[in-house]
């Protein structure tokens, strides 16, 4: 499969070319023909697939077919759940239209509207922005959405999670009722099955992997350490690996801040990235990282999506995510393109739990280790970490918590120790499930083998 045989035109293909891609990836050859037909779409599209050209190469084809108004106006809404992942859609826009008379641009909230105010005032025809400031710019007039075509929910399943579904829901009002919507979730809960269902109208449903698997390539391993010597633990690694760019998670801020201190002062160049981080302290932050200035990146769940890190080694769980879904969205900033990378998760009794959830959601045995010098102190009745992968139900932590207002670090109680017998080594059942297209979605155990396909993707 080619991007000439998809149906692009020569614009875009010469765009596209010039970024290095010569053969698209599984999301993109089966949606981007669904989208040119304008069709409304249903994905499930994991992170690290090429999702966002999946939905931007055939928006732009469709809105350069027809010439732009003397006066444009928004044809195109895609809305984004961050800051990051907005911008990142923005440059990617940008990148494929350079040979088309196309403008786009992108707002969010956390910075000065007035710039944003005035590009709108220019005529764009495709506008990104997160929920929160596209509201208040189109309640205060500076935003007519009575022309949009296509409607993109990206990252849908974050969206509520961080309880934009009102703010969803007040955008879709003010759109006109004829026109085309496409909705990419890397899970589909009940609560996006009910969204979709609101929105759009007879979905071809798309799947480039199968839901909440993670990523062939990335090799997962679990330390078990105690809470309290996590931090010696990873500078160690780091230095004694020589790691130069590591993408570090933590779950909540105050750790995020404490952690990139520690190891500024062990001699570990270092920065945080988190809700309350303005704007331009995480931009500053994300592009010292990329440039290599800056060797470890420590973040909260709001950086688990939307980064465009290329060729990111390693990944670190600093803590485990109460939401098991989350620990796929973490991991799956390391092998992306099909470059390989490491995912370490340092995991302490009291977090067993959360494993277990994470082994069940992936259908996957994490394969354990201890460290010399750092082995956990297990205290009297505590039972070894649960297996995960045999097709039962999590206890406790495997669920997904109803959205709280956005708030970033969700709360949770302290899980119950469970017992059962320490992680074996990694043992898939089975790889990507057979019958893989359209929408027939089967569970991560089913048989089948991972397709292979040639060339450079996103």
């Amino acid at each position: 499969m080619t991007f000439e045989s998809l149906g692009l035109s020569a614009p875009i293909l010469k765009a596209v070319s010039e970024k290095g891609y010569t053969s698209p990836s599984p999301i993109q050859e089966k949606a981007i023909p669904v989208v040119l037909d304008r069709q409304d779409v249903l994905a499930s599209a994991q992170t690290g697939t090429g999702k966002t050209a999946g939905f931007t190469l055939p928006i732009l084809e469709l809105l350069s077919r027809t010439k732009p108004q003397a006066k444009r106006a928004i044809r195109a809404l895609i809305l984004t759940p961050t800051r990051e992942l907005a911008a990142q859609i923005q440059e990617n826009v940008k990148e494929y239209s350079t040979y088309l008379d196309i403008r786009s641009t992108v707002i969010f909230g956390g910075v000065n509207q007035n710039p944003q105010v005035r590009t709108l005032r220019q005529g764009v025809d495709i506008l990104i922005a997160t929920p929160g400031r596209l509201l208040d710019l189109q309640a205060q007039g500076h935003v007519n959405l009575n022309k949009v075509e296509v409607l993109v929910l990206d990252e849908a399943d974050r969206m509520l999670d961080m309880g934009f579904l009102r703010d969803i829901q007040k955008v879709i009002k003010v759109l006109p009722g004829y026109r085309q919507n496409l909705l990419f979730s890397a899970t589909f809960s009940k609560e996006i099955k009910e969204l979709a269902g609101g929105i759009l109208k007879d979905p071809v449903a798309v799947e480039a992997t199968p839901e909440n698997t993670t990523v062939e390539v990335i090799q997962q391993r679990v330390i078990l350490v105690d809470q309290q010597d996590k931090t010696k633990l990873i500078t160690q690694l780091i230095a004694d690996g020589n790691w130069r760019q590591v993408l570090i998670f933590t779950r909540t801020k105050h750790r995020a801040n404490r952690l990139s201190e520690k190891l500024e002062k062990s001699g570990i160049t270092s920065a945080a990235i988190h809700g309350n981080k303005s704007q331009g302290a995480r931009t500053n932050a994300l592009k010292g990282f990329k440039d290599g200035k800056i060797r470890v990146l420590v973040a909260t769940d709001i950086a688990a999506r939307g980064l465009d890190i290329p060729l990111l080694p390693h990944v670190v769980n600093f803590e485990l995510p109460n939401i098991p879904e989350d620990y796929v969205h973490r991991i799956g900033r390391t092998g992306r393109a099909g470059a390989s990378g490491e995912a370490l998760s340092l995991v302490d009794i009291d977090e067993y739990e959360f494993l277990d959830g994470i082994q069940f959601l992936i259908n996957e045995s994490l394969p354990s280790e201890k460290i010399e010098g750092f082995e956990p102190n297990n205290r009297p009745g505590d039972n070894p970490p649960p297996t995960g992968g045999g097709g039962r139900k999590p206890r406790g932590g495997g669920g997904r918590p109803k959205a709280q207002g956005g708030k970033e670090d969700r709360r949770h109680s302290k899980p119950k120790r469970s017992g059962g017998g320490g992680p074996s080594n990694r043992n898939k059942s089975g790889g990507r499930p057979g019958g893989n297209s359209g929408g027939n979605k089967s569970g991560a155990s089913s048989g089948g083998q991972r397709k292979k396909t040639s060339g450079k993707r996103w």
